[in-house]
């Protein structure tokens, strides 16, 4: 069962989040990692897509949209994890995308949409 690796959207950036992720084992990169900075959504979507990653963002609208826009085009992401901006501390975010991560696997993930906060207690 291949392991979700994230990609974190600039919308979602947390050094603090990175460095919980990453200290606990996630393969995550993010935005700032891959120059990928002031770069519309679709771009960022495209990203993930090409290096077959789970886009996290804070920027629900707009990449529910384009997951619809994706689905109803034909097209293949590897996830999507939204979560409602300023909604969850660090510690929060990083204790629920941990429950995910080891939850679902990379397949399960692909053209799934999850939100983060079905990912609670």
């Amino acid at each position: 069962m291949a392991t979700i690796r994230l990609y974190i959207d600039e919308d979602s950036m947390d050094r603090g989040l990175l460095r919980a992720l990453r200290a606990r084992g996630v393969d995550v990169i993010t935005a700032l990692d891959e120059g990928m900075i002031e770069r519309s959504d679709a771009d960022h979507l495209d990203h993930a897509v090409a290096q077959g990653r789970v886009l996290y963002t804070c920027n629900v609208a707009d990449f529910y949209r384009l997951h619809s826009l994706f689905l109803t085009q034909g097209k293949f992401h590897a996830g999507l994890i939204l979560a409602p901006q300023q909604r969850y501390s660090i510690g929060e975010q990083t204790r629920r995308l941990l429950k995910l991560v080891n939850t679902k696997s990379a397949e399960e993930m692909k053209n799934h949409m999850e939100f983060l906060q079905a990912w609670g207690e």
